[in-house]
């Protein structure tokens, strides 16, 4: 069932249009009105969740979820948080990321075993939820570099259910990176990491990895954090934005693209050039995207693809501006593919779309944005 789809209302018939939204590594899914989720792009695991394996340039409507409030695309799988607080989660599970106490793929969502007190999702390499407690739950594969934040590096390889990261009680974001780094906003406005820090991405002014988390260095108000391939980013309280990890195509938007040695980046917050009025930020597979509160959008690091969003394939390492967008609400990116929510409720994409992951009914890439086909 593509997008487009009305509701009723008494007799009158409504439009449905998107709340939120999540860009995976190469599809993207949006929550409707009706708490129904659309998604689009790359099925090749059903991270779609229409019970199929087949790829999709416009949205379809995930089988079985009519009460959800929140989604998060991953790499090849996609989470819900419902309304009575459960996770349900869909696509590739062959590393446990479905959650569901197996490590098989399902082209239909499947409940996460035993939270029900959900407030928030994430997917990526790993999937993770906070729960009403402050507590930040991880499943899927734990590796060598403690990817999902226990007391053990890799012992057991894989955890297909949810287990307790260690040492944080007072979680109120978690945000989940593509190359197995993870980050939780606590209540303190500090934020904690942990996972892998090949790049510096853990935040703690060093480029190893340790069984606990660390805590991010000079942070003591962030709002939000979100993690990209190698590196993460956070809005503060004063609205600038501090990022750190790797900054080799200059995604941590501080003027900088060369850096000889480990951790090729920064291993400690640098502040991105130019920004003061940062509502949101989003990393991406090797750059990043922010909201602003006049309701553009600016954009900064590779651009191979068109991800900057600006007309250009030309990378940059400070912030470029989005084309043609006045009213963000929301941003997501994905590997090398962004969406963003307008108010209203219309989704437009730019960058990568070989898989269909702009959801515009083609796989062009798109140097500036294109409208979501339904809604």
């Amino acid at each position: 069932m593509t997008g487009g789809t009305t509701g009723t209302v008494g007799s009158k018939s409504t439009k449905l249009v998107a709340t939120a939204i999540s860009a995976g590594s190469n599809h993207a899914c949006a929550v409707l009105t009706d708490a129904t989720i659309q998604c689009w792009g790359d099925n090749s695991f059903g991270e779609l969740g229409n019970a199929t394996t087949t790829n999709s340039s416009v949205p379809v409507m995930v089988t079985g979820i009519s009460n959800a409030t929140a989604v998060s695309a991953g790499f090849h799988d996609t989470c819900a948080v419902l309304r009575d607080a459960t996770i349900q989660c869909w696509g590739n599970g062959t590393s446990g990321q479905l959650g569901n106490g197996t490590t098989t793929n399902s082209p239909m969502p499947v409940m996460v075993s035993g939270i029900t007190d959900a407030v928030a999702v994430a997917a990526g390499s790993i999937s993770c939820a906070v729960l009403r407690s402050g507590l930040a739950q991880c499943w899927g594969e734990n590796g060598t570099d403690g990817y999902l934040g226990g007391d053990t590096m890799g012992s057991p390889t894989v955890i297909p259910t949810p287990a307790t990261v260690a040492g944080i009680t007072n979680a109120l974001a978690v945000a989940v990176g593509s190359n197995y780094g993870s980050c939780a906003v606590l209540s303190d406005g500090t934020i904690q990491c942990w996972g892998d820090n090949g790049y510096g991405e853990r935040g703690d002014g060093t480029a190893y990895t340790s069984m606990s988390s660390s805590t991010v260095m000079g942070i003591t108000n962030a709002i939000s954090v979100s993690a990209g391939n190698d590196h993460c980013c956070a809005v503060l309280s004063d609205n600038t934005i501090q990022c750190w990890g790797r900054g080799t195509s200059g995604q941590l938007g501080n003027g900088a693209t060369t850096f000889y040695g480990p951790p090729y980046g920064s291993s400690t917050p640098v502040t991105v050039a130019g920004i003061t009025n940062a509502i949101a930020v989003t990393a991406g597979g090797s750059y990043t995207c922010a909201i602003l509160s006049d309701g553009t959008v600016q954009g900064w690091g590779a651009n191979n693809y068109g991800e900057l969003g600006n007309g250009t394939t030309t990378s940059s390492s400070v912030p470029v501006s989005v084309a043609d967008i006045t009213n963000a609400m929301a941003i997501a990116t994905g590997y090398d593919n962004t969406c963003v929510l307008l108010r209203g409720g219309s989704v437009q994409c730019w960058g990568y779309n070989q898989n269909g992951q702009l959801g515009d009914g083609t796989t062009t890439n798109r140097t500036t944005p294109v409208t979501v086909t339904g809604f």
